[in-house]
């Protein structure tokens, strides 16, 4: 069996912790079983170690979220990497031309497809490896995994079960309904409904035929290649919908969507994270703080209160379900990214009549680790040193820095940096089009950048 997590989206609804690149997966607010906080994919990711499932398994994501799920889980996890963001489907389909091509997967293989970031008990993923024999014995194109509901919810997909009987461990479906209003679920409960989880199984061939008939490749990197033309939609639109034969195996386990903030807040074990203070008369509230200074919250009553560099959040817990449609209009890039080698935080962003622009960013490197070796076409870039010491790639030489150094980068100017103990310093960049795209990356381990110098017999000054 063939494991597929799938790690998307743009993180609205738990703004402002999570942005484009840091999703709601990511944040480290639940408790760990050593005490340390975590995220949902690292506990998600230990519960598919904890059942024997990791080495079969990979994760589906976009180029943005690679650096932070390599940075919370370990750079050996296998990921299938989107070129560009297009819905559930072209992100199972070029997972399913990965098995088929790269890694020869038998076309009889079943393949589980799920979220990464449920809130669930450990046999969870015990009742995740018993679709295997349920598509099996049940000859069916699909296997879902459906939660029984513990009370009538608005927020959740229902699949509708034909007949049922005590003897069958698993059924076929007769219909789908989407997030009812709460007395519709109440009928649908009534007929036995269970919640839509994001969870179902495929054989590998099963897919691949139907990628067939609609002329797309079936060869990984071909596929890769044309990704852009794939259409833009779910899953659940393109195959689960449109198959004759579908059947759900029960789940009566503790399941939940931790996708707002009231649900998330359910699950976090204290109260408050970060600088500020919470009054003793304060109810029910949360306080998340991101920033270096203080945040006081004071005789409040379901509350939530989150501050991040993207921005700062007070609402209601019973309305934070409207966020994500009121910051719809916001577009301004990530103010915080967790990266493989550190963190970056923009502190400042300003845009002049003439065109041009400044970004000034806190960056941490983490000891040992570096930056890749790079340069940037359009803008200048000065580093001041504030903490630590590291080792600078610039041009011809490789010399040491340390705390007080001021760097200065024009654009073309190669460079990058290694951290000898933790590294901090501040980056103020200059130009026009500020962005990503502006940066080519040549190197991206420390081997391949001391062999380049090695090989262009450049100097190296301790």
């Amino acid at each position: 069996m063939k494991l597929v997590l799938l790690s998307g989206g743009s993180g609205k609804r738990l703004w402002p912790l999570s942005n484009d690149t840091r999703s709601k997966q990511f944040l480290k607010v639940l408790e760990g079983k050593s005490g340390v906080k975590e995220s949902m994919v690292q506990r998600v990711w230990g519960q598919i170690e904890a059942v024997g499932l990791s080495d079969s398994t990979v994760i589906a994501t976009s180029k943005m979220q690679r650096d932070m799920i390599y940075s919370q889980v370990g750079v050996d996890i296998p990921l299938i990497i989107e070129p560009e963001r297009r819905d559930t489907f072209p992100a199972i389909a070029l997972a399913a031309s990965y098995f088929h091509s790269e890694e020869q997967v038998a076309i009889d293989e079943v393949v589980v497809v799920l979220p990464v970031d449920p809130y669930v008990e450990d046999g969870f993923f015990e009742a995740v490896k018993g679709l295997e024999s349920v598509l099996r014995d049940s000859k069916a194109d699909l296997a879902l995994m459906g939660v029984n509901p513990t009370y009538p919810s608005s927020k959740y997909g229902y699949i509708v079960p034909k007949e049922i009987t005590e003897h069958n461990s698993f059924f076929s479906v007769n219909r789908f309904t989407e997030k009812p209003t709460e007395k519709a679920a109440e009928e649908l409960i009534e007929q036995k409904a269970l919640w839509n989880c994001g969870v179902f199984a495929f054989k590998l061939g099963f897919l691949l035929n139907s990628l067939e008939e609609k002329n797309l490749p079936l060869q990984y990197d071909t596929l890769l290649n044309n990704y852009g033309l794939l259409p833009k939609i779910s899953f659940d639109y393109e195959i689960v919908e449109k198959s004759e034969h579908i059947v759900v195996l029960p789940y009566d386990g503790y399941w939940k969507d931790l996708g707002t903030w009231n649900t998330l807040t359910d699950e976090m074990a204290t109260n408050q994270i970060g600088n500020g203070v919470l009054s003793s008369d304060s109810v029910n509230t949360h306080l998340v703080n991101e920033l270096d200074i203080p945040v006081t919250v004071v005789g409040t009553t379901d509350i939530v209160v989150a501050a991040s560099p993207d921005g700062i959040l007070v609402a209601d817990k019973a309305s934070s379900l409207r966020i994500k449609e009121l910051i719809g209009e916001f577009n301004h890039p990530p103010m915080y990214e967790e990266r493989l080698w550190g963190w970056s935080r923009t502190l400042d962003y300003a845009k002049y009549d003439n065109g041009k622009e400044m970004v000034t960013k806190r960056i941490c490197i983490h000891a040992g680790k570096n930056s890749t070796y790079h340069y940037h076409q359009s803008r200048d870039e000065v580093w001041t040193i504030v903490r630590g010491e590291g080792e600078l790639a610039l041009d011809e030489n490789i010399h040491r820095v340390k705390s007080g150094d001021i760097i200065h980068l024009p654009a073309g100017k190669k460079h990058g940096l290694r951290a000898i103990t933790e590294l901090e310093f501040v980056e103020v960049q200059t130009g026009e089009g500020i962005s990503d795209v502006d940066t080519i990356r040549q190197y991206f381990t420390w081997e391949e950048i001391l062999t380049h110098f090695q090989t262009s017999k450049s100097k190296v000054i301790v």
